[in-house]
């Protein structure tokens, strides 16, 4: 066991006497040690509840024979981290997580890792750790939380950030705002609709680093902790065959996560983590691929932020499971890729029944043609950019209008309050990339202002920044390189013409080529904006969206 190298042998008896310190008994000390990574705080909502997940985890490693052995990481609430300081820290705090796991799993020589995460940057961070380590690994979420109720419509976040901006231009009053915000968020679990926490845990299940339900049972249901339990089971297993994630997280099982991940309308920042997680895993994944699969695989769900169901319906309407069995039908999903169940993808699948024909649709009658999301080029996105069509108004799939020039979110955010942007305009918030923000902050305060104001069919929003899984409208992110890197987003002026064609797969800067040329030569070097602490050597060596703002090797 490679615990041995802590606890067996004469020369360990100063580690075995530290270890029964904390209380472990010799019969503990000599089983396998399973290190329970917990991301539990009290200010996450995802994460408040995780003590009760770890505890059934740990039941299971205990009833298998394995010693549990628990220890923290961090996880950062992007709702409340977003429009201020600390969401420059959200994307960054990704590999804090991964590395911190590394720190503690060789240090005390773990054999095995279940992992408890529920949010944004803790699934892959979990997930890279995974690959980093390659020692048994599996992944057990918290689940979603159920959707909000006001007024007899549903709920979720997403509706309080646009209930902002319609009380900023006097649409609603700050008592019916108060209403709002009290209905849309009912109690624990990660965001009700298809943001990213979300979609990253549906996507660990097809991956195959999480079990079947790890993506959709609701948080507050006993069923999640029956699944925890058997995920501490499971490890167990995969340590007697010594199971490791680079043998299931192979290029197979990334474009099985990436089709899965279009049928859903996953989120944007899914482009940011799955090649990622691939290039910890040494796998080669390239961004064009969402976009080839996306060609390929249809729209099957209407998920909040762009449609009208919300997490507890994916559960009710068969999980994850059933959404890949309708995408084996269409022969885009590898079905032997193998997964911490036991099972194969395919034998998964052929499990799963969809319960709910409307949640779940039939490829011959989908939500949309084409995947959720789709990949841009351009002169001013040589490199690429990432939309979630699905969550674009039809009349907004082809744009053209003047740039309205921001570099910064809080710029373009007072514009908007103020009345200054209009209906036709392309709002450019630039300098807010992996290197440039620092930190690629989301910009779920402009789109929600933009929706709450009533201009999310009119405005378009573009930014080398990203975007939240809530945000929904022409809002294309991840424009790459980035300002900070001198990418063409650097030299846009106001009043620049911007031309955008999502069913073509453009975006367009409308200025001669030597026009932006001599722009680009002319750029002054900008100063970054932190200089200290952990953001400053962040933004030294991280890379554009295009490549997952991964650390330069």
């Amino acid at each position: 066991m490679r615990s041995d190298k802590v606890k067996k042998g004469v020369e360990r008896a100063p580690h075995r006497s530290l270890l029964k310190a904390s209380g472990y008994s010799q019969e503990e000390i000599s089983r396998p040690f399973i290190g329970v990574v917990n991301s539990h705080n009290e200010i996450v909502p995802g994460h408040v509840h995780l003590d009760q997940i770890v505890d059934a985890v740990k039941n299971g490693v205990r009833a298998s024979g394995g010693t549990p052995l628990e220890f923290p990481t961090i996880a950062i609430c992007d709702g409340i981290a977003m429009n201020h300081r600390g969401m420059l820290y959200s994307l960054p705090s990704r590999e804090l997580i991964a590395d911190t796991i590394e720190a503690m799993t060789l240090a005390h020589g773990f054999d095995a890792l279940v992992m408890v995460p529920n949010c944004d940057k803790v699934i892959p961070g979990m997930l890279i750790a995974a690959a980093r380590l390659n020692i048994p690994a599996l992944l057990v979420s918290g689940g979603p939380m159920l959707a909000g109720k006001w007024k007899g419509q549903r709920r979720d976040l997403k509706d309080v950030f646009e209930a902002v901006g319609q009380a900023k231009v006097g649409e609603i009053d700050e008592e019916e705002l108060k209403e709002i915000e009290s209905h849309s968020c009912p109690g624990c679990g990660s965001c009700a609709g298809m943001f990213t926490a979300n979609t990253m845990n549906c996507l660990t299940e097809v991956l195959g680093m999480g079990l079947p339900g790890n993506g959709s049972i609701p948080a507050v249901m006993a069923e999640r902790k029956r699944l925890a339990t058997r995920a501490g089971g499971r490890i167990m297993d995969l340590l007697e065959k010594d199971l490791k994630p680079r043998d299931i997280m192979q290029k197979e099982a990334f474009e099985n996560a990436i089709a899965v991940d279009l049928a859903l309308g996953g989120s944007t920042n899914s482009v940011l983590h799955l090649p990622a997680i691939a290039a910890e895993a040494e796998v080669d994944l390239d961004i064009s691929r969402f976009d080839e699969i996306g060609r390929e695989v249809p729209h099957l769900c209407n998920m909040s932020p762009g449609g009208s169901h919300y997490m507890e319906d994916i559960y009710y309407a068969g999980g994850v499971q059933a959404v890949i069995k309708r995408l084996t039908k269409l022969e885009v999903i590898d079905e032997e890729t193998r997964t911490v169940s036991g099972q194969t993808l395919g034998e998964i699948a052929d499990e799963a029944e969809v319960l709910d024909e409307d949640v779940i649709r039939s490829a011959d009658n989908p939500y949309h043609e084409e995947g959720g999301l789709a990949i841009l080029e351009g002169n001013i996105a040589p490199d690429g950019c990432v939309v979630k069509q699905s969550a674009v108004a039809e009349e907004m799939l082809t744009h053209s209008g003047p740039a309205r020039v921001f570099e910064s979110e809080e710029e373009a955010v007072e514009a908007m309050y103020e009345g200054e942007i209009e209906a036709g305009d392309v709002v450019v918030i630039k300098y807010e990339g992996p290197k440039g923000g620092p930190g690629m902050r989301e910009m779920l305060g402009p789109t929600s202002v933009i929706a709450g104001i009533g201009l999310d069919k009119e405005v378009a929003l573009i930014t080398d920044g990203r975007f939240s899984g809530a945000s929904r409208g022409a809002s294309i992110g991840h424009i790459s390189p980035e300002a900070m890197e001198g990418g063409p987003i650097a030299a846009v002026e106001e009043g620049d013409e911007i031309e955008i064609n999502i069913p073509e797969r453009e975006i367009n800067l409308l200025v001669e080529d030597e026009e932006l040329q001599s722009r680009l030569e002319q750029l002054e070097t900008i100063e970054p904006k932190v200089k200290e602490g952990y953001l400053a050597r962040y933004s030294r060596f991280v890379t554009s969206g295009d490549r997952g703002a991964v650390y330069e090797k």
